[in-house]
């Protein structure tokens, strides 16, 4: 119809739904080590994600915080190729978003560790603004 704007346009934009790396994926349920698969693809934020917990859950949060951070910065060059522009839906029920949405949990978990408040705020914000169940789902809500 002339004149209509798009459903997506009234609501704003898309979600973004990431591929995946169906790889990394594959081979970190089949108890690859993390580290290995992180190396092999250096892209797939979901092993930077396991790297990251694994960390925080043996409590050393700065190398926690430096997996999440690199995870976190991978999921955004891939969230910017899907078409993202820096605001919009990332949905948590996309498992291939998991991987970037558990690097932003753990940046946020490892930030307020370490007495980083605005770091600790802008990833609760990223969270809120990508999915606001994602927090929750997350161990942040």
């Amino acid at each position: 119809m002339v004149g209509m704007t798009s459903f997506g346009d009234l609501l704003g934009p898309q979600p973004t739904l990431l591929p995946g790396d169906d790889d990394a994926e594959s081979e970190l349920l089949n108890k690859a080590d993390p580290k290995q698969v992180a190396a092999d693809h250096p892209t797939a934020s979901i092993a930077w994600a396991y790297l990251a917990e694994a960390a925080l859950a043996d409590d050393q949060t700065i190398t926690a915080y430096a997996y999440a951070r690199t995870g976190y910065h991978r999921g955004l060059d891939q969230l910017r190729r899907n078409g993202w522009k820096g605001f919009g839906p990332v949905p948590y029920s996309h498992e291939p978003n998991r991987g970037f949405l558990r690097c932003v949990a753990v940046l946020a978990k490892a930030a307020d560790a370490i007495g980083e408040s605005n770091e600790h705020a802008r990833c609760l914000d990223l969270l809120e603004d990508c999915d606001p169940r994602a927090a929750e789902a997350l161990g942040l809500g």
